[in-house]
């Protein structure tokens, strides 16, 4: 089939929920995808954060090879060796103490919304408990994380949604005093918000956040399913805080491309909410999505990602910098480590469709005037080049 008919035949059978591009992507090697006709595009979206390692990762693959030919899934009623291995990694690599393993992110904030009003209802007895959200924030499209999800167009059309939430300015904390009530049992944000337009969380206001959970014992939940595996330059962000949460969502690069991920918790959190028969979950930590895990994180540790990471953000920062200065329609860049972010004032779709159809580049938008970077974390100094020349060709069409 060539490319019309590949597209065609999808929209024949495929629940018309995204407007996709144009393209068939076939196979990856490195930053690079190749669609059906082997045409070469770098990817600086990778998979929407998802694809830490790049693709082709022999290492990864083979781990994954010799899982299914040992077995795929038992169910959660028996023990199996990946699944407590990569607990165990994901426990050291966060400093959480207990792990639930999911099929996605949404499924993570689920089940940390879910644990925060077990909490709730065993310290305190039964009761209407409320969250506090952020004003634009994306936790997910599941009923529970659209419910503290602060973006109206993608809530509105699901009304009514999960009742007691109330949404906070992010990095403003007289906003969380002013909607803190008796009932409040969580806050929940993202380290870093990505959909709302790479803005990351203020130390001040993150660590004035803690200490009133702290007061209060009011759980707080970090949302680090996209910022969190390596891309801010610490296994996750909130490690650079000098803080901790009572509740870590994670996911996308957590798998590298299996659909897989978590919500990790504290002791105290553990021992007063959930119990057996409150939650779970039929493929959730199933023995080929934690061997995935597993294999991250021992890649990680041996090929030095996150120093990796360290190394070469001062080097994407200056030349998105130097963007920044060369073109009047970008006003900044905001972000952390290889999730970053331009302002612009031109049509963002335009240039994320220009880039993709004309340049063979992939990025992504955020928000209405964000294009946003998510690069594999294994790019180089000649890759970030390489990414400048192609957005150059892009930008200099709107001067």
């Amino acid at each position: 089939m060539n490319k019309s008919q590949i597209i065609d035949k999808a929209e024949d059978n495929l629940f018309h929920v995204y407007n996709r591009f144009p393209v068939v992507f076939d196979y990856g090697k490195g930053v690079y995808l190749y669609d059906e006709s082997d045409n070469k595009y770098l990817d600086f979206a990778s998979g929407i954060g998802v694809m830490a390692l790049g693709y082709g990762n022999e290492t990864y693959e083979n781990a994954l090879i010799a899982q299914v030919k040992r077995i795929t899934h038992t169910s959660n009623l028996y023990y199996q060796m990946p699944m407590i291995e990569a607990a165990e990694k994901l426990v050291n690599a966060s400093g959480m103490d207990k792990v639930f393993f999911t099929n996605s992110g949404a499924e993570a904030i689920e089940g940390a919304l879910k644990t925060a009003k077990k909490y709730a209802y065993t310290k305190r007895g039964a009761g209407e408990y409320e969250v506090i959200a952020m004003e634009n924030s994306f936790h997910g499209r599941t009923v529970g994380s659209l419910s503290v999800t602060g973006t109206d167009h993608y809530r509105e059309p699901f009304y009514p949604l999960m009742s007691g939430v109330r949404f906070a300015t992010f990095n403003d904390f007289g906003s969380i005093l002013a909607n803190l009530t008796d009932n409040t049992c969580a806050i929940i944000l993202e380290t870093v918000q990505g959909e709302g337009g790479l803005y990351p969380a203020d130390k001040e206001f993150l660590t004035k956040v803690r200490e009133l959970c702290n007061e209060q014992d009011i759980l707080l939940i970090l949302d680090e399913v996209q910022c969190g595996m390596g891309r801010t330059g610490s296994m996750y962000a909130f490690q650079q805080y000098g803080i901790k949460p009572d509740i870590l969502t994670t996911a996308k690069a957590l798998g590298n491309g299996v659909p897989v991920g978590a919500f990790a918790v504290t002791n105290n959190v553990a021992e007063n909410s959930l119990v057996p028969g409150d939650h779970g979950t039929t493929y959730g930590g199933n023995p080929l999505c934690t061997a995935a895990v597993s294999q991250v994180f021992d890649i990680f540790e041996d090929c030095k990602i996150i120093d990796h990471v360290k190394a070469i953000t001062p080097y994407f920062e200056q030349v998105l910098d130097q963007l920044v200065e060369k073109y009047d329609f970008i006003t900044c860049r905001r972000g952390m480590g290889l999730m970053q972010g331009l302002v612009l004032t031109i049509p963002v779709k335009e240039v994320v469709t220009k880039a993709l159809m004309e340049q063979q580049l992939v990025v992504l938008s955020a928000g209405t005037d964000v294009l946003r970077l998510l690069p594999p974390l294994v790019i180089t100094e000649a890759n970030i080049d390489e990414f400048k020349r192609k957005i150059e060709e892009v930008f200099d069409t709107f001067l």
